[in-house]
């Protein structure tokens, strides 16, 4: 695993881990009002998606996810993007998350391992 420098304006964790079989290459990024985290398996963006909380007069946060580019038919990448967001708020942070992700297997398993290794290795 590698961090940013001390000093340096953005935050930034990169790792490598095995996915359901996949190597997976992780890169973290804290900037001013939003964190990015990019999950690849083949090397490439893939599908980006957007979160943020949704602020309002209810008890219950409410959170949003829109796919900016890339397989608007997946409904676990979106379920991925929720859970981080929601990980996000939990923390007591504001910031948005941009999330892309390329995956060869888009299962359960796959999806929640990736949240689990963003969430151990999360910057917020």
């Amino acid at each position: 695993m590698e961090t940013s420098p001390p000093g340096f304006p953005v935050l930034t964790k990169q790792l490598s881990l095995d996915i359901q079989g996949n190597e997976t290459q992780f890169v973290i990024c804290g900037y001013e009002d939003y964190f990015l985290v990019i999950a690849t398996q083949i090397g490439s963006m893939g599908t980006l998606l957007q979160a943020r909380k949704e602020e309002g007069v209810t008890v219950h946060p409410t959170f949003s996810v829109s796919v900016l580019i890339g397989k608007r038919d997946e409904p676990m990448l979106v379920a991925c993007a929720r859970k981080l967001i929601q990980n996000i708020s939990e923390a007591g942070s504001s910031k948005s998350l941009v999330l892309s992700l390329c995956l060869k297997d888009h299962s359960a398993d796959s999806i929640k391992a990736v949240v689990s290794a963003v969430i151990e290795n999360r910057i917020w």
